[in-house]
C-alpha cells in the first residue's frame, strides 16, 4: 500500500445558513497547501446539526452536492461530508463521498441520536459503505455511530474508519476515548472531524478532531476550540507491517447484523 494524504477541516458552522457555510468552506479549502487525496468535512457541514429537515433537505441536484462536485474537481481529490437529504419520501443524514470526476457514493447514518430527536426527523440507513481510494479501503460513518462497535467492526474489509460529527463538548471524554478504541480493536487508522463553536440550540462543541494510528496513538496536532486545517500522511507500510506482525484479525469472532 502506498501512503495517502488526508486533510481534516475543523471549524464552526453557521446555523441553518447553507449559502454562508458553503462560502466559508470555499475560503477554507483555498488555504489547503499542497496536494491531498481526501478532504473531510464535519457532519451536516452546510447547516449544523438541525432537525429542521423539511426546510433544509436537498437532493442530488441541490447546491451542496453541486458545491462538493466543483470543489472536488478543483482540488483533484475526494471530498466528504454529510447533508440533510430528501430520499424516498423522507429524510436522511446522508454522507456524500464525492470524486473529482463528479461521481459519488453515499452512506445514510445508521444510528440516529434519539436524545436530540434525530430518530423522529430522519430515516436510519441500513448498509455500511466501504470505498476504495488509491488502494486504501475507507469506511465512513457519522457521529453517534461511534458508540456502536459492532456496526463499525472491521471484517477485514477496510483500512481506515472515518467519523464525521457534531459531537457536543460535554461528551468529549467519550469521543476522545472511543476513537482510539475503534483504531485499536479494528487495527485501522481512525480519522475524526468534529465541529467547534456553538449551534442554534446553544450546544457547545470543542472539536477534538484528529487521526489515530492503528495502535491507538493520536497523530494529529489539531487543538480543541480552534478553526484549523491539517493534512496528514497515513503510512500504508506501517499498517501492513503491524497487521502482519500482530494478527488479531485471525481470531476475530464472526457475526451477522440483523436489521
Amino acid at each position: 500500500m502506498q501512503d495517502i494524504d488526508v486533510t481534516l477541516v475543523q471549524t464552526a458552522l453557521h446555523w441553518e445558513d447553507k449559502p454562508r457555510n458553503l462560502d466559508m468552506f470555499s475560503r477554507l479549502l483555498s488555504r489547503i497547501e499542497g496536494p491531498t487525496d481526501l478532504v473531510v468535512l464535519p457532519e451536516m457541514f452546510n447547516t449544523g446539526f438541525s432537525m429542521n429537515a423539511a426546510a433544509l433537505a436537498e437532493s442530488a441536484e441541490g447546491p451542496a452536492v453541486r458545491w462538493l462536485s466543483e470543489k472536488s474537481a478543483d482540488l483533484g481529490c475526494v471530498i466528504m461530508g454529510s447533508v440533510i437529504f430528501e430520499a424516498e419520501g423522507g429524510y436522511t443524514n446522508r454522507l456524500i463521498w464525492m470524486r473529482p470526476d463528479g461521481t459519488f457514493v453515499h452512506y445514510d447514518k445508521r444510528h440516529l441520536f434519539r436524545m436530540a430527536g434525530e430518530n423522529e426527523s430522519f430515516a436510519a440507513g441500513s448498509r455500511r459503505l466501504v470505498v476504495d481510494l488509491k488502494g486504501w479501503r475507507f469506511c465512513p460513518l457519522i457521529c453517534y455511530d461511534l458508540r456502536f462497535p459492532v456496526w463499525s467492526r472491521n471484517r477485514s474489509d477496510y483500512d481506515a474508519l472515518v467519523f464525521i460529527a457534531n459531537w457536543p463538548e460535554p461528551r468529549s471524554r467519550a469521543w476522545k476515548s472511543l476513537l482510539p478504541a475503534r483504531a485499536i480493536e479494528n487495527q485501522a487508522y481512525v480519522i475524526a472531524v468534529n465541529r467547534v463553536g456553538t449551534d442554534g440550540n446553544g450546544r457547545a462543541y470543542s472539536g477534538d478532531s484528529g487521526v489515530y494510528h492503528p495502535r491507538g496513538m493520536l497523530l494529529s496536532r489539531i487543538r480543541p476550540h480552534e478553526e484549523i486545517i491539517e493534512t496528514l500522511t497515513l503510512s500504508g507500510r506501517e499498517l501492513v507491517d503491524f497487521r502482519e506482525k500482530f494478527q488479531v484479525a485471525l481470531d476475530a469472532d464472526s457475526f451477522k447484523i440483523h436489521a
